[in-house]
C-alpha cells in the first residue's frame, strides 16, 4: 500500500504555522472565520464573512449609537436586594455581588440620554451577561424611570432588549415588572411620544411578553432568537410540529410580529431616519 506513504521531502509548508497572540483574534462560531479584533470591532461586532451578529452589551451599543460626547447615564447605582432571602445553588445576594464584580455592571440594564445623529433620545440597553439579562425589580424600575424621563422631556424612548426572561430569584416581584413596564410605555403612546424597540439575540420570556414587543416600531437584528417559551414547551402545549426557525427574526418579520430587520452596521442611520419621520 505504497500510495499511503509520503516522504518528508515532498511535504512543503508555504505558510508556516504561527502562534496567534491571545486577545487579538475572534473566531466566528457559525462559519469559523478568524477575524482580527480591531477589524471585528470596526465592523460593529459582526462577522465579516457570514454576517453573524455577535452578542454585545450596553457599553458597545452606547458606543455604536450615541454621538460622541453626548451620552449621560442615569440611575447607574441601583442594585437589586434579596427581599425573599432566596437560595438555589447559592444565596441570591452572593450571586448578585459576584456578578457585579465579574461584569462591572450593577444590573442587567443601563439607561442614558444622548443624541443619535443630532436627535435627542432616552436609550435603555440590556446586558445578557448579567444573570442572563433577567428581569428583576431594578430592571423594571429603571425602564419605568426612563419612560418617565422620556415623557418629561418628550424625547423618544429606545430600548435594546437581550433577555432570558423574568428573574425568578425575585419571585412575584419579578413578574410584576411586566405590568409595570408595559403601563409606563402605554403612557408614552397616549402622549404621542415615540417608542422604538430593538430586539437582539436572545429576547425571550417576560421581556418578549412586555416592553420588547410594544414598540411603535419593532426592529430586530438578523437571526435573533425571539420568543416566549422554548420550542419543547410550545410543542408539548400545542401537540404540533413547529416550523423551522419559527423563533428567529426572519420568520417573525414574515408573519408581522416585527417591522424590520436591520444590520447592526446600519442601525444608527436607520434609527435616525425613523426618528426623523416620527418627529416630523
Amino acid at each position: 500500500m505504497a500510495w499511503f506513504k509520503r516522504s518528508k521531502e515532498n511535504i512543503t509548508t508555504e505558510f508556516p504555522k504561527q502562534d496567534l497572540p491571545d486577545g487579538m483574534w475572534v473566531k466566528c462560531e457559525d462559519c469559523g472565520e478568524l477575524i482580527h479584533k480591531k477589524q471585528w470591532e470596526a465592523n460593529k461586532y459582526v462577522c465579516i464573512k457570514c454576517g453573524k451578529h455577535f452578542r454585545i452589551g450596553s457599553e458597545e451599543y452606547f458606543s455604536i449609537l450615541f454621538d460622541e460626547g453626548t451620552m449621560k447615564e442615569f440611575d447607574r447605582k441601583m442594585k437589586s436586594v434579596d427581599t425573599l432571602g432566596f437560595t438555589d445553588t447559592k444565596p441570591y445576594k452572593k450571586r448578585i455581588d459576584e456578578t457585579i464584580n465579574k461584569t462591572g455592571l450593577q444590573d442587567a440594564i443601563r439607561t442614558a440620554t444622548g443624541k443619535i445623529n443630532g436627535i435627542d433620545v432616552v436609550l435603555c440597553a440590556m446586558d445578557f451577561k448579567f444573570i442572563g439579562g433577567s428581569m428583576g425589580s431594578v430592571l423594571g424600575e429603571k425602564i419605568a424611570r426612563a419612560a418617565e424621563k422620556s415623557a418629561k422631556t418628550r424625547h423618544p424612548l429606545i430600548i435594546i432588549s437581550a433577555s432570558g426572561g423574568a428573574r425568578m430569584m425575585e419571585g412575584g416581584i419579578s413578574l410584576m415588572q411586566l405590568a409595570k413596564t408595559s403601563s409606563r410605555i402605554a403612557k408614552l403612546y397616549e402622549e404621542g411620544i415615540p417608542y422604538i424597540s430593538i430586539v437582539t439575540d436572545p429576547t425571550t420570556g417576560g421581556a418578549s411578553a412586555s416592553f420588547a414587543m410594544q414598540g411603535d416600531i419593532n426592529i430586530a437584528e438578523p437571526n435573533a432568537l425571539i420568543g416566549f417559551a422554548g420550542p419543547r414547551v410550545i410543542k408539548q402545549a400545542t401537540g404540533k410540529d413547529l416550523p423551522k426557525g419559527f423563533q428567529r427574526s426572519e420568520f417573525l418579520l414574515e408573519h408581522g410580529f416585527i417591522d424590520t430587520i436591520v444590520n447592526r452596521k446600519d442601525l444608527k442611520g436607520k434609527l435616525s431616519q425613523i426618528l426623523a419621520h416620527l418627529l416630523d
